[in-house]
C-alpha cells in the first residue's frame, strides 16, 4: 500500500502523466494554422502540370497524410514530379522519404543545399542517383519554420508536442530522373519547382 503522504503527489503525476493522453487519445486536439497544398499552383513559373497515377488514398496510406498531392510538371524536356504532403505524424513524413517515393532507385546522398527565397534559406536534402544521372531533393516546414535536421528538431519540441495540440510536418519533395550529375542542384528544374511550390504554399502568410 501506498502510504497517505503520498497519495497527493503520486495523484497529482498521474494528473499529468494522463494530460498528453486525454489531449492526443481522447480529444484527438489537432492545431489549424491555415496553410494547404491547395495554395500551390498547378503551374509554377514555366513548369505546367498534370496528376501523377498515385491512387487515391495513397498519401494517407503511406505517410497518414490527410492533405497530399503528388504532380508531374513538365517544361519543355523537364520533367520534374512534385508530392507535397502534410501529416501529424512527423517521422512518416522525414524518414527517407525516398524509399517510398522514389521506390527501387539507388541514391547516394549528397548534403544540404541551402535556397534562397524571402531573404530566408530553405535547406534542402538532396540525393543523386548513383547511376549518374537523375536526383531527388526534398524540404521540410513545421509551423512557419524550414527544418534541416528533423531528429533533433522532433526531440527539442517532444515535451511541448505532449501537452499541447498536435501541429502538422510538411514534406516538398521533387525527383528528376533527368538530370546530369554534374548540373549544380541550384540550376536544376527540381530546385525551380521546389522553390516556386513553398512560395505558393506561404502565398498569403506575412514575410517572417
Amino acid at each position: 500500500m501506498i502510504s497517505q503522504r503520498f497519495t497527493i503527489p503520486v495523484a497529482a503525476l498521474l494528473s499529468v502523466a494522463l494530460i498528453p493522453s486525454v489531449i492526443h487519445n481522447y480529444l484527438h486536439l489537432k492545431h489549424e494554422d491555415g496553410l494547404a497544398t491547395s495554395a500551390i499552383e498547378t503551374r509554377l513559373d514555366e513548369f505546367i502540370s498534370a496528376p501523377s497515377t498515385r491512387k487515391e488514398g495513397w498519401g494517407e496510406y503511406t505517410f497518414e497524410s490527410y492533405d497530399w498531392f503528388e504532380r508531374d510538371y513538365r517544361n519543355n524536356n523537364q520533367l520534374v514530379r512534385l508530392f507535397t504532403g502534410r501529416s501529424y505524424n512527423h517521422k512518416k513524413l522525414y524518414h527517407h522519404p525516398e524509399l517510398a517515393l522514389s521506390y527501387g532507385k539507388d541514391f547516394r546522398l549528397e548534403g544540404i543545399v541551402n535556397l534562397s527565397w524571402r531573404d530566408r534559406k530553405i535547406p534542402v536534402t538532396v540525393l543523386r542517383e548513383n547511376s549518374g544521372t537523375g536526383l531527388v531533393a526534398y524540404a521540410l516546414v513545421y509551423e512557419h519554420d524550414f527544418i534541416e535536421n528533423p531528429i533533433a528538431h522532433q526531440i527539442g519540441t517532444m515535451l511541448s508536442q505532449l501537452v499541447s495540440p498536435g501541429k502538422p510536418l510538411t514534406l516538398f519533395y521533387a525527383s528528376d530522373t533527368q538530370t546530369k550529375q554534374s548540373t549544380p542542384f541550384e540550376q536544376t528544374g527540381a530546385a525551380k519547382v521546389l522553390t516556386a511550390a513553398i512560395a505558393g504554399f506561404f502565398a498569403e502568410t506575412p514575410s517572417r
